[in-house]
């Protein structure tokens, strides 16, 4: 049975040619770039088609005036339903009270679940989160509401230590260096992409979330936004060596742009890229523009 592991990258947009304000333009990407067809990931690298993945730019404004944010962002990417113009204007970080009522309705983690199917978000989050949450002192995320609203387990510290999920930095360098794990798992960049497969040959569908992009975006440095990138870059050539592209799709897409532009710390306008790597990416991108076409189109490959 076919497989979707979809790679979310927060607030990750399309910019200028720029190598002083987009890090796309600046760092070395050689992995990146062959998923774009042997081009950096830019405004004007347009739709492109490689060996094997598609590199497509995607629509994240729907139509509506402002800013895209993440909470209505998320939830369009995974209810097919264009979130901005049902809740009366792109919001976020987090969802509003509507886009809440919208996940609990419906979203792609419910659908896969009342298919029958094994989904699962493969990020693990600290105690101090699942506290915060618990308390109510903190709102989930929209990607995250949605796996709570499918009845799905938030991964932990103890799924971390076994290997069941990844850190958001994906090697765990994180977890020792900012949270006081000495002894949690880490991996090298390219251990960590065959890991993130790895786990997600466990699930019809598989959703791994970085959001450490949207952080550089607002308060980084283009020193941090390169190395990040370099380390997404190895991270993908792991990914890619251990995926089989007879097996599924992998799905890279965004919510909104900030990263690509660090001349200032607000979101922009900018399209997201959507990056399809697989045998069938052909037929699944067929028409694909927009945020809102992703949840429909995985609904298909999967359920028929």
């Amino acid at each position: 049975m076919a497989r979707i592991l979809l790679v979310f990258l927060d607030g990750v947009g399309l910019g200028d040619p720029n190598p002083d304000t987009n890090p796309f333009a600046a760092a070395t990407t050689p992995t990146l770039n062959q998923l774009a067809g042997g081009h950096r990931w830019l405004r004007n690298t347009g739709r492109q088609n490689s060996v094997r993945s598609l590199f497509i730019p995607t629509d994240p404004r729907l139509g509506m005036a402002g800013l895209p944010q993440s909470g209505t962002g998320q939830a369009t990417i995974l209810t097919g339903c264009n979130v901005p113009a049902l809740v009366g204007q792109h919001y976020g970080p987090k969802p509003d009270p509507v886009t809440r009522q919208l996940l609990a309705q419906d979203n792609f983690f419910k659908q896969v679940v009342n298919h029958g199917g094994a989904a699962a978000l493969i990020e693990a989050y600290p105690p101090r989160w699942h506290a915060a949450i618990n308390s109510g002192k903190r709102l989930r995320a929209s990607y995250q509401q949605a796996a709570h609203e499918a009845g799905l387990t938030i991964f932990d510290e103890v799924a971390l230590y076994r290997g069941d999920a990844l850190a958001v930095d994906w090697t765990g360098q994180a977890w020792r260096s900012q949270l006081g794990y000495s002894d949690s798992p880490v991996y090298t960049p390219a251990e960590a992409g065959a890991k993130m497969v790895e786990i997600a040959r466990r699930y019809d569908f598989a959703f791994f979330s970085h959001w450490l992009t949207d952080v550089i975006g607002h308060r980084g440095t283009m020193t941090d936004a390169v190395e990040l990138l370099k380390l997404f870059d190895a991270v993908m050539a792991g990914a890619l060596q251990a995926w089989n592209d007879d097996e599924g799709l992998i799905i890279i897409t965004s919510d909104h742009g900030n990263f690509e532009d660090l001349s200032h710390r607000h979101h922009t306008a900018n399209d997201v890229p959507t990056v399809i790597i697989g045998r069938d990416r052909d037929v699944f991108a067929d028409g694909y523009s927009d945020l809102t076409g992703l949840a429909s189109r995985m609904a298909r490959y999967l359920f028929g």
